[in-house]
């Protein structure tokens, strides 16, 4: 399902970073709510306490990722391919924007008490969707091999 572009705006204007967003965007689509996640989610806002390192979009789209195939209890086990469906993201990411740190993609440094940038949208978006791309791809992989 495409991500609403009024959706990621409203989000940006009530104060949530990327990371948080691609979240809030994943839990709301499983019609969870996840207060704690997203608080978490912060420290990974503008690539990490906004430092402009490893980009929130990127290290949030491997928490929705785990979010749907990582271990979360004792009983559980983790999707056998979690590992693969992250690291295709990382490449896939990279190919796209040229590079994995926040500063680069957005072609300027961010600093503490100013705006955080709402140019994020486009990324948000297609980060989203190759995350679902992922997640279908590998986890109907894993229904069709229990079917056999």
């Amino acid at each position: 399902m495409p991500v609403d572009g009024f959706r990621l705006f409203q989000l940006a204007a009530q104060g949530f970073c990327c990371s948080q967003i691609l979240l809030i965007i994943g839990l709301e689509e499983e019609g969870k709510d996840a207060q704690e996640l997203i608080r978490a989610m912060h420290g990974l806002c503008g690539g990490m306490g906004r430092s402009g390192a490893t980009c929130g979009v990127l290290t949030g789209g491997a928490c929705l990722l785990g979010l749907v195939a990582g271990k979360g209890t004792v009983s559980e086990q983790s999707h056998p391919q979690i590992h693969r469906m992250v690291q295709e993201l990382l490449e896939w990411f990279e190919e796209t924007y040229g590079s994995l740190l926040c500063e680069d993609i957005l072609h300027y440094k961010l600093e503490e008490g100013t705006d955080y940038p709402v140019k994020c949208g486009s990324t948000i978006s297609a980060t989203y969707d190759k995350v679902q791309e992922l997640v279908a791809t590998y986890m109907e992989t894993e229904k069709d091999d229990e079917e056999c």
